[in-house]
């Protein structure tokens, strides 16, 4: 039976969701299967900038989307982001270290057949159409997302 890891990201801070696709990123290199759950914040990394529309929205759901990051590299840092100061450091730093941006990790966890579920009462509160997202995303209940886990070896939140 393969070895199975479930990651519930709920973060949609830069720092964070880098540390659950490193980890996933990681995991897939040793044969490990891998889901990720995303609901609320953690959404905001599966948005395709070049997808986002308003178009049959609340007005509530367009303020939202206005407002909310517009993809991977656009979300926050967690601590010391001083309006986006410390985000523009830290991706100096990563820079300077010839590491891999966010938006590599996440296109290195799609080409490595990651699994990739979006919380589907989350994107309905928070007003994200499917076409909005990346297209490896499958919509599920929480239920779904409970199986999925209780199987894995290893569950994290992030």
């Amino acid at each position: 039976m393969p070895e199975e890891m479930n990651l519930l990201m709920f973060s949609g801070d830069y720092d964070k969701a880098m540390a659950g696709l490193i980890l996933a990123n990681s995991a897939r290199e040793i044969d490990v299967d891998v889901t990720m759950f995303f609901s609320f914040w953690g959404l905001w990394l599966l948005r395709d900038p070049d997808k986002i529309s308003n178009e049959d929205k609340t007005v509530y759901e367009k303020m939202f989307s206005t407002f909310s990051p517009k993809g991977a590299e656009d979300l926050p840092l967690s601590k010391m982001n001083f309006n986006g100061v410390g985000k523009k450091l830290l991706v100096e730093m990563i820079d300077d270290n010839h590491a891999p941006h966010l938006i590599h990790f996440l296109k290195g966890a799609r080409k490595k057949n990651v699994k990739f579920y979006g919380c589907k009462l989350s994107m309905e509160i928070m007003g994200f159409k499917e076409e909005e997202l990346i297209p490896e995303l499958e919509i599920v209940d929480a239920k779904t997302y409970l199986k999925s886990a209780l199987q894995s070896n290893m569950q994290l939140f992030i």
